[in-house]
């Protein structure tokens, strides 16, 4: 038996300045390039991944691997055609050798020049090529965006069901263990979709809390219980401009059962859109959010600035939210990291010990937003310099070596501040302690995020602060430009109707 292996993850926001390229791919989440064959099976051998799961399921099955490609990267903008095709071309290639079945580490929310779905199209590429019969297993991000055409093409999807995204490895073992029953004759899936007309708020996505948890655990419990197959809500990634933006549940039914998965799906779709209203997030202006948590006594609050989050699409240079804990005088913080490579340069060059005045930040516009590019000027104190190096040890991509590039750590009227050559969302501690800083020493620590830093720094908090910082990921839908939605759409349309959405079943 041989089984073809892929790893290709791309949250696309479509608003996002930042371009991406093949070189914004990697093994991890940093630029340098895809990896491909056993450099790709070693990036992911004992990680919390999908493809580590596969790899488990390979080797209890006695099957060879051919690991296509591990692709992964920040979230950013839209992915240019020569890389999708480049990344594409390496799974159809190997598929092109002959296999038994393929299984793809994939997020679901990738938008390519030209392919709206991009995830969609490289399952078409790969259906061409594969022999009828031969089965397409998907694991997918919590926030996939769905098309018709990826649900056609897929013969299993799991999805992730948490969010920050911890049980990224169960995801792919429990598609596993489903393509083990259909491998043994023992089911026929089938796959029921539907695509409610609603663009929820991530930040009122997670099914750690409602009004998403008992919707979640409705599908986990019917997973469990052999109802059906495989039961994934998926909360939609809002900020692709595309047809297929949503919230999404997708069953996988053994053939026989049909009726009772259509069941429960109309009992979860109803669900979440009778509570469509407690899926938005109500925004607090800046100003108030910091002036809250200075009247908070015990640390370390964590100040989490949502709108310029680099794990959807932002490119964390907005200096906005630490200005404002400047101006309102907090003490004892850290924060960061912010991007920009060149005033890492311009630190590197003055030493550690030196005292620099600097601009850092503020370099990047957002045109689809119109917002302009504020760099901070600071006196500042170089603190460390480190290789930006370290290992995941929380319970998000846990064993995954990551890099934020080169680092300085300035100090700057008693704020620590991390600025960085490449961007990072911040779900694991790593990102402070790499460079001998503990955030939990600290009364306030300010990062950009949205969930995920609940993963790693939600232990250590004793109050959390939602700042709704200016960024191509603010909540405020009414600041972007949407062309390309389905609409209508809630809460852009009161009038949308769940029978508006699509569906397969």
């Amino acid at each position: 038996m041989k089984v073809v292996v892929a790893l290709v993850r791309h949250e696309t926001n479509t608003f996002s300045p930042l371009p991406t390229v093949l070189g914004s791919f990697s093994r991890g989440t940093h630029g340098s390039g895809p990896v491909y064959a056993d450099d790709a099976k070693q990036a992911c051998l004992n990680t919390n991944s999908a493809a580590a799961a596969y790899l488990d399921l390979a080797e209890k099955l006695g099957a060879e691997v051919d690991f296509a490609i591990v692709a992964n990267a920040v979230p950013s903008g839209v992915v240019t055609r020569e890389a999708f095709d480049s990344i594409a071309d390496s799974v159809v290639a190997s598929v092109k050798k002959g296999c038994d079945a393929v299984m793809l580490d994939l997020h679901g929310a990738m938008v390519a020049q030209g392919y709206p779905d991009a995830e969609g199209e490289l399952l078409k590429r790969l259906r061409a090529v594969l022999p009828v019969g031969v089965p397409i297993v998907v694991a997918l991000d919590f926030h996939a965006n769905f098309s018709r055409e990826l649900i056609q093409n897929a013969t299993i999807i799991t999805g992730y069901c948490t969010y920050p995204h911890i049980d990224i490895y169960q995801t792919g073992a429990r598609a596993g263990k489903t393509l083990q029953a259909l491998l043994k004759k023992e089911v026929e899936p089938v796959i029921l979709w539907r695509r409610l007309p609603m663009l929820t708020h991530m930040l009122r996505q997670t099914p750690a809390m409602q009004p998403m948890k008992d919707i979640m655990d409705r599908a986990i419990a019917a997973e469990a219980d052999g109802r059906v197959l495989n039961a994934s809500v998926f909360g939609g990634f809002p900020l692709s401009d595309i047809p297929y933006a949503g919230l999404s549940v997708v069953l996988v039914v053994d053939k026989k059962k049909k009726a009772q998965g259509k069941q429960l799906l109309d009992e979860l779709c109803n669900l979440a859109w009778e509570r469509r209203e407690d899926f938005i997030f109500p925004i607090e202006p800046l100003e108030q959010s910091i002036a809250r948590a200075k009247q908070l006594a015990d640390g370390p609050i964590i100040l989490v600035d949502h709108g310029d989050n680099c794990g959807a699409g932002g490119p964390t240079d907005n200096m906005a939210v630490l200005r404002e804990v400047m101006r309102q005088g907090l003490k004892n913080v850290v924060a960061g990291p912010f991007w920009d490579p060149a005033a890492v340069g311009q630190l590197i060059q003055a030493g550690v010990g030196a005292e620099v005045t600097l601009d850092i930040g503020g370099k990047t516009d957002v045109p689809a937003l119109e917002i302009k590019g504020e760099p901070l000027n600071v006196r500042a104190r170089v603190v460390k310099i480190t290789d930006g190096n370290y290992i995941v040890t929380g319970p998000m991509f846990t064993g995954m070596r990551l890099s934020i590039g080169k680092t300085a750590v300035i100090e700057v009227d008693g704020i620590l501040i991390f600025v960085c050559e490449k961007p990072q969302e911040p779900y694991d501690t790593g990102l402070f302690t790499h460079a001998g800083v503990d955030p939990a020493k600290k009364k306030y620590v300010l990062i950009k995020s949205r969930q995920h830093f609940r993963a790693g720094f939600g232990p250590l908090a004793k109050h959390i602060v939602l700042v709704a910082g200016p960024g191509v990921c603010s909540s405020d839908y009414s600041q972007f430009p949407f062309k390309h939605l389905s609409r209508p759409i809630y809460p852009l349309d009161e009038n949308a109707q769940i029978g508006q959405g699509e569906e397969i079943v």
